[in-house]
């Protein structure tokens, strides 16, 4: 279905006229340099561009008071001092006699956004915009912002389309306390936003912003503030909170549509934010958010006042949203203490209102994240120059999805049926004879042996990403597998095994990590490097199920950080299709997106669904979600107590002994 990109040179005709320190950092370059950066690398081409149109007077007073829109409308005739005196009336915010037009034109390329994915001409976008959004409120402009451009488009879409749920994630380092004051008493819109807050003392100084600012009346639950009361913030803190908070509320909410205030000033260089978030990190969130709402997500700008990082970040973004495989992540050390915290009092305030968090830990008693004080430590030069590595290129293979599949099971639409190209090794061949068929002459086994090592070859290589085998003797294929992709050196293999299987020893040297959801109770004691999960109603239970998935899994999986992931599902596992899909999607954002899954050969039904998933079609809604049953709540929290000392990220809450806030250099 394609990414919409939405882009316009006049976002860029306005700028401060005068001298004001507050405001100089937002500047037309911030827009140009996005954009060219997405035409440099080839991504605006692959983009599907939608144009910009203005928003209407009536879809601004679906957020803003007519008194206001009036007086912003009168901009364009103000002189010079006029503009002065008209800017005094608000805060952090500057006027000119273009912006209203581009006010407009901002809004209106949001709703763009919105009328291009909800009715189907695309999957997914990107709206790049000026002025920023999230700021504003019913009747003022505030913080760079004029109209509010994402509530605006969620209004649009609830009134215009039907949606019955919206979820907005701003992760911009600013609370948009804009949205959260549009929508505090709406429990059809679930906002979420993490910001720099340093106990009240950064901009905009709210007491508002704090983790117990939970919504209003109705809407009580469905406003979730992460307050960074420190900066530093890294690429492990951000995942954290996505995996302990955000993914396991937003499964229960289970929302139509996906809008993100997608602020890169949460990334590293940036003045404003102060962190050390990398850029790459942004194709992870984007990643774990694109399961959500059948792959419905719009991505709106909002402040990145860097100009390097900002472009780095806005190009991770797009090309995740066109599908191409994420980056290995970097520097996953687990979370720092001043993370744990926010994390901690977040996830323990909202228990009350979502069922996934009533295993939370209680509130901390020292009362850590409202005390009031003065911050001790240091301030770092501000000049000193921050200096990160451009992010690798991502390249997408030639092969999307490869299957191996037994004669009479039609490929998938999309999928590469894999044959191979030449002979195998004659002295992988007497191995595979040797270890695996124990000197009988079954040329069926080999032939499918065979193929899984060539297609193994071919994903390390990075010319297939990822793969689908039906195989008549599982547990044979997916040993094969392991020992020849932990053969090589540097490799580490993530096994996720679905349903009941007598796992093997593995050695415990770290080139191996298995996860296995099982309908029956281990014999094997759970160890770092495999970890087996018992859910009490194997998984008939799907809030459980997702529970472990998010809160253990992929911390699990981002920290270990394979080269290769095998997903194997065994006959008996009863997991629904919609389900696998959810956990095939997951998993790609690990491992550059080189996922191997393995069934038996009986699951023929299978075979369409989990194609789609690895050709990148998001899974199907799970619908909202009920409270998992206690005895999976206790079973995922009784294995992430055991590990969490050696498995930093499974770590959430203020006693887990977590690292200083981190150093960018």
């Amino acid at each position: 279905m394609g990414t919409a990109l939405i882009y316009d040179e006049e976002m860029t005709k306005y700028k401060l006229l005068w001298v004001d320190p507050a405001c100089k950092i937002e500047v037309p370059e911030r827009l140009t340099v996005s954009h060219e950066a997405l035409v440099q690398s080839g991504l605006a081409d692959r983009c599907i561009s939608v144009p910009v149109r203005k928003a209407t007077d009536s879809d601004i007073l679906r957020v803003h008071s007519e008194e206001y829109l009036e007086g912003v409308k009168k901009t364009p005739y103000m002189t010079l001092e006029d503009l002065k005196e008209f800017t005094l009336q608000y805060g952090d915010v500057y006027f000119h006699q273009n912006i209203y037009h581009c006010a407009e034109l901002a809004a209106g390329a949001a709703l763009q956004l919105v009328d291009s994915v909800m009715t189907g001409q695309v999957r997914n976008g990107m709206a790049l915009v000026r002025p920023p959004g999230h700021h504003s409120m019913r009747s003022a402009a505030n913080g760079f912002c004029v109209f509010n451009n994402v509530a605006i488009a969620a209004q649009y879409a609830k009134q215009q389309y039907g949606v019955k749920r919206v979820l907005i994630v701003d992760w911009d380092v600013h609370h948009g306390q804009g949205v959260q004051y549009c929508f505090e008493d709406d429990p059809s819109v679930l906002y979420f936003s993490w910001h720099r807050y340093e106990h009240q003392n950064f901009w905009p100084k709210l007491r508002d912003s704090d983790f117990d600012s939970v919504g209003k009346e109705k809407g009580a639950g469905f406003n979730i503030n992460v307050p960074w009361n420190k900066t530093k913030m890294q690429n492990s803190d951000y995942l954290s909170v996505f995996c302990h908070l955000l993914l396991p509320v937003a499964y229960e909410f289970c929302p139509d549509l996906v809008l993100v205030c997608a602020g890169f000033d949460s990334a590293i260089g940036d003045p404003e934010g102060e962190m050390c978030a990398t850029p790459d990190i942004f194709a992870h969130l984007t990643h774990l958010l694109m399961n959500l709402a059948g792959g419905k997500v719009c991505a709106v700008l909002e402040g990145g006042y860097n100009l390097t990082s900002l472009a780095q970040s806005v190009c991770q973004t797009v090309q995740t949203l066109l599908g191409d495989p994420a980056p290995r992540p970097a520097n996953l050390q687990g979370p720092c203490r001043s993370a744990l915290e926010s994390l901690h009092c977040a996830r323990s305030t909202h228990r009350q209102y979502w069922p996934c968090l009533k295993h939370a830990a209680d509130l901390p008693t020292s009362d850590i994240s409202t005390k009031r004080f003065k911050l001790a430590e240091e301030k770092e030069d501000s000049d000193k120059e921050i200096v990160w590595p451009e992010p690798d290129k991502r390249f997408a293979p030639a092969v999307r999805a490869a299957v191996v599949l037994p004669d009479g099971v039609a490929c998938p639409d999309g999928c590469h049926p894999f044959t191979l190209s030449e002979d195998l090794d004659p002295l992988i061949v007497n191995k595979l004879k040797e270890k695996f068929l124990k000197g009988a002459d079954d040329r069926e086994t080999l032939s499918t042996l065979s193929r899984l090592i060539a297609l193994v070859d071919q994903m390390e290589k990075n010319e297939v990403c990822s793969g689908l085998a039906l195989v008549p003797a599982i547990t044979m294929a997916t040993m094969c597998v392991i020992q020849h992709a932990a053969s090589a050196p540097k490799n580490r293999v993530l096994v996720v095994c679905v349903g009941d299987w007598n796992v093997p020893k593995f050695t415990e040297d770290g080139k191996t990590l298995v996860m296995q959801f099982s309908n029956k109770v281990s014999e094997e004691r759970a160890s770092r490097y495999y970890i087996p999960l018992h859910l009490k109603k194997g998984f008939r239970d799907v809030s459980g199920f997702m529970q472990a998935v998010t809160g253990l899994l992929l911390p699990l999986g981002y920290q270990y950080d394979p080269s290769l992931v095998v997903l194997v599902r065994m006959s008996d596992s009863g997991l629904c299709d919609s389900v696998w899909q959810q956990l095939t999607g997951l998993l790609q954002g690990l491992a550059q997106g080189h996922t191997l899954v393995l069934m038996q050969d009986n699951e023929k039904d299978c075979v369409g669904p989990t194609g789609s998933s690895l050709l990148g079609d998001p899974a199907p809604s799970l619908g909202p979600l009920l409270a998992p049953l206690s005895e999976d709540v206790e079973s995922v929290e009784k294995l992430r107590d055991k590990l969490k000392a050696e498995w930093k990220l499974l770590q959430n809450t203020a006693q887990d002994t977590g690292k200083d806030a981190g150093d960018c250099s």
